[in-house]
């Protein structure tokens, strides 16, 4: 491909992206205007919201994607979105979730309720997920670099000087005074020198219940997450993997003869292709297609791809092969081969691909599902106590320098596989409810490099990093990533030295929260005051656990909503509207700074004349 079909070929697959389309050659000058406040490696979706933060807060950002479009693997299959409840959803990601919407209602009217089929936004075709985010990039000012291979990374001291990138077989340098390391796999951050764990720590490291007795080398499977449909106008073939044998699959035979599985599509283990939504398909019903938890037949390959965090290009395209020949071929053989039983295939054949998904790579994505790969070891490790409740409280420990919240607990798809690939089981699988805990700064910021964040590969533990590996939750990093860096070029603070409470202002006064509370979303007149009250501890101690309900949910969740999403945590709630007494008074005193007495010494006189929501605000207008 030469220079000028290769912009032609980006342009074309990043429509609306302000790609940087200067001459290449022109990257290797030190020129002031060819350098960048900041380069965020990795167009995931933790990268995008890096950039854009950034970017809105006046730097000069560069986003570097190795592949052909960003979104990372929002817009190369995972359309059925993990998280628990919508109240989690806050910041950049909920303007996300709130463009999504709009879209659909724009494109096809509201003769439908998009709201709903959207679930809020949060669900939506990868090609759309793809085009929001582009949209996000260009109108934040963000340029974008695509096929743009990491090779190498200059340090001196302990700042990041530049990287290097591959571009069409062309090396060049990229000079920046802020980095971010936004990649699935932690490449830049690897090459900078910082360090990292690949593995399962021991249960003797941090005290982890989940964690085995001994350490290894064990990675979460990974798999393809696949778009498909049953519509026949929109419906793609499957194709036969190339150097398809048929001797690979027919183990699977007695299984589906004997009935242990029943279908191949569905959200029980006695299926093989889990179906995401279940049971409200994606806009234009499509689904997005998963491993099933649990399962007797597995997309997930745990063990084959122990390679791929370290590996070059050549090992990572093996891997990416191995899988997808399993994950694609499996699926032709239930389509075609006549020893399948009959109502079996018959399913089988009534899905297929989308055609208007991933048209130029064969209606396949072309991103693995890289669950897991790298994990920093930084400034603060997040590890499965991160997600403990406090004893007599209905919230987990709190974090002073809170920077984003989650709401879904350790989830391990398998490390390890026993026992026959067709009927075996994984081991190393676990799936922990836990109420919504807080993130601190510390899991952006490595030890060794200044200029550096990381807010994908973050540092945590293997069951920590199972907490937090999750889109919405990456989104939420980045964005307090960027945020961070902007303060920070903004200050001439280094990062580790940054006014942490200035951040969480930021980062409320941008809809973003950092502790979970139900009942005062982003739009509400007390969001930033309630948020700031709940960084000074404020919020905890305010309700005892909820009661416990069996041994499934623990007395965590609220009601079901569908699949994995449920009503607002119970116990997390704030009341605005009640009236205020002496007792959330005297909770609130110690935490309170010296500005904000003279008021609280006011409210105390009277508190019941005030609500809570006025009350925040009042202490909040004043400690301010």
């Amino acid at each position: 491909m030469n220079r000028r079909h290769f912009f032609r070929q980006s342009i074309a697959c990043s429509a609306g992206v302000m790609l940087l389309a200067e001459n290449l050659t022109s990257f290797a000058s030190t020129d002031k205007k060819n350098r960048w406040d900041l380069i965020v490696y990795g167009g995931t979706p933790g990268g995008i919201m890096t950039a854009v933060a950034a970017a809105r807060a006046g730097l000069r950002t560069l986003l570097v994607e190795p592949t052909k479009r960003v979104g990372g693997m929002l817009s190369n299959g995972i359309s059925h979105t993990d998280f628990r409840t919508y109240e989690s959803l806050t910041g950049l990601y909920a303007e996300f979730c709130h463009r999504i919407v709009s879209y659909y209602q724009n494109k096809y009217g509201t003769s439908e309720n998009w709201h709903k089929v959207t679930m809020r936004g949060t669900h939506a075709e990868p090609h759309v997920n793809q085009l929001i985010f582009e949209q996000m990039l260009t109108q934040a000012g963000v340029q974008v670099l695509t096929f743009a291979e990491l090779h190498a990374v200059g340090t001196n001291h302990k700042n990041i000087q530049q990287i290097e990138v591959n571009i069409q077989n062309r090396k060049q340098s990229l000079h920046a005074r802020y980095f971010a390391d936004a990649s699935y796999e932690g490449d830049l951050l690897a090459m900078a020198g910082v360090n990292y764990k690949i593995g399962r720590e021991a249960q003797s490291e941090f005290g982890e219940t989940l964690a085995p007795l001994f350490a290894n080398q064990q990675l979460q499977a990974y798999n393809f997450r696949l778009t498909m449909t049953q519509q026949p106008e929109n419906r793609a073939p499957i194709p036969q993997p190339e150097g398809y044998r048929r001797e690979d699959f027919v183990d699977i035979l007695p299984l589906l003869q004997d009935g242990r599985i029943k279908r191949v599509f569905g959200l029980t283990p006695d299926c093989i292709y889990k179906n995401q939504p279940y049971y409200n398909p994606l806009p234009n019903k499509k689904f997005d297609v998963n491993d099933v938890s649990n399962g007797l037949v597995r997309m997930s390959l745990p063990g084959e791809n122990l390679a791929w965090p370290e590996g070059n290009k050549a090992q990572r395209q093996a891997i990416f092969k191995k899988h997808l020949y399993y994950n694609i071929g499996l699926l032709w053989f239930l389509q075609h081969d006549e020893a399948v039983p009959p109502h079996i295939r018959q399913e089988a054949l009534s899905w297929g691909l989308c055609k208007d998904e991933f048209p130029e790579d064969n209606h396949l994505p072309d991103q693995l599902y890289v669950r897991e790969a790298r994990r920093m070891q930084g400034r603060y490790i997040f590890t499965q106590n991160d997600t403990n409740r406090v004893n007599g409280d209905a919230r987990c420990i709190f974090h002073p320098d809170s920077i984003a919240i989650g709401d879904y607990g350790p989830n391990c798809h398998g490390t390890a596989h026993e026992g026959p690939l067709y009927g075996g089981k994984h081991t190393g699988e676990y799936y922990l409810h836990t109420p919504p805990y807080q993130i601190p700064y510390g899991v952006l910021l490595p030890k060794e490099i200044d200029n550096l964040v990381v807010p994908v590969a973050c540092s945590s533990s293997q069951i920590g990093f199972c907490a937090i590996r999750y889109e919405p939750i990456w989104c939420a990093l980045g964005q307090a990533a960027g945020l961070a860096v902007a303060q920070s070029f903004h200050t001439k603070q280094p990062l580790s030295k940054i006014d942490v409470k200035q951040l969480q202002r930021t980062l409320h006064k941008h809809k973003s929260a950092t502790i979970y509370v139900s009942d005062v979303p982003p739009e509400h007149e007390a969001f930033e005051a309630v948020q700031w009250i709940g960084s000074l501890g404020g919020l905890h101690g305010l309700c005892p656990p909820p009661a416990d309900k069996g041994e499934f949910h623990r007395g965590i969740y609220g009601k079901n909503i569908e699949s994995q999403y449920f009503e607002a945590f119970p116990g997390h709630f704030f009341e605005p509207e009640k009236p205020a007494d002496k007792s959330l008074l005297e909770l609130w005193k110690p935490l309170l700074p010296w500005q904000a007495i003279p008021m609280w010494q006011e409210l105390a006189k009277a508190p019941e004349t005030f609500s809570r929501a006025q009350v925040a605000m009042k202490l909040f207008t004043t400690a301010l």
